[in-house]
């Protein structure tokens, strides 16, 4: 009886992960603290490099923090909308200090420090959200967070060693979206070692993103001629990666990563 019941959570378990969608509309249903807390426990098990936790989480509640975010993730209403919004962040600030004042001498300002305490907050920020996703809450993440980590430290205050990666937005779902497309297995896995791609296996394995209606209405009210131009040209063009690009490596010098 204990192996059925085990088999059926996990089957249950498995279906959550293969329905799951992005959730930018939040009902006005609040978060209690001792959940929000329950899933802060569970998602800080996860790994992470030598048992270091080189990682912080900033929790936004009160709206007009949330109102300063806003521009910062360019005013997607998922800020100022969703009851919570976690902005997970590399952090060697509290390493450093301990290793201080333990007499120790901690070399961690490079780019590899960083590198691993981004890791680091980022898989704490999955396994977050997979807890809540599991409780039934709805979280979006928002890659807005590197484009303006200068700003994003000014309104959170964060000091010397701490760097935002990710911010993610959480509440109780209000409806059920569509769920996004995503390649097929094989263009993702390889087996052994890396097999590159042929032009055939390229057609093969975005046909059916490129046939989609959204997909294609995305190229139509752009004016491309193909899906690929929509993101090569509108939604994440050269341009802007090299000036956010730029942005990151200042914030890593001014934080103490460079």
């Amino acid at each position: 009886m204990h192996n059925i019941l085990d088999h059926k959570k996990m089957t249950d378990f498995s279906e959550k992960l293969l329905q799951r969608r992005t959730i930018r509309k939040y009902s006005s249903e609040n978060i209690d603290d001792k959940l929000l807390n329950e899933l802060f426990v569970m998602g800080c098990r996860a790994s992470t490099t030598g048992n270091m936790q080189v990682y912080s989480i900033v929790i936004n509640r009160d709206n007009q923090m949330k109102s300063q975010l806003a521009p910062l993730h360019f005013n997607q209403k998922m800020i100022t909308e969703a009851p919570v919004v976690l902005t997970f962040c590399a952090d060697f600030n509290r390493f450093n200090k301990w290793c201080i004042l333990r007499n120790a001498q901690p070399g961690y300002n490079n780019f590899l420090s960083f590198f691993t305490a981004a890791i680091d907050a980022l898989l704490v920020a999955q396994t977050f959200c997979i807890a809540a996703e599991a409780k039934g809450l709805g979280i979006c993440y928002l890659g807005t967070t590197i484009y303006t980590a200068d700003k994003i430290i000014e309104v959170l205050k964060l000091p010397k060693g701490v760097v935002p990666v990710t911010t993610v937005t959480l509440g109780w779902p209000s409806g059920k979206p569509e769920q996004v497309d995503r390649l097929p297995l094989e263009a993702v896995i390889h087996k052994e070692t890396y097999k590159d791609y042929s032009t055939a296996s390229i057609e093969n394995y975005y046909k059916q993103k490129e046939e989609r209606a959204d997909s294609q209405q995305f190229v139509l009210e752009n004016n491309k001629e193909t899906l690929a131009q929509v993101f090569t040209d509108i939604r994440y063009k050269k341009a802007d990666n090299v000036y956010f690009s730029n942005t990151l490596l200042h914030v890593l010098k001014e934080q103490g990563f460079m």
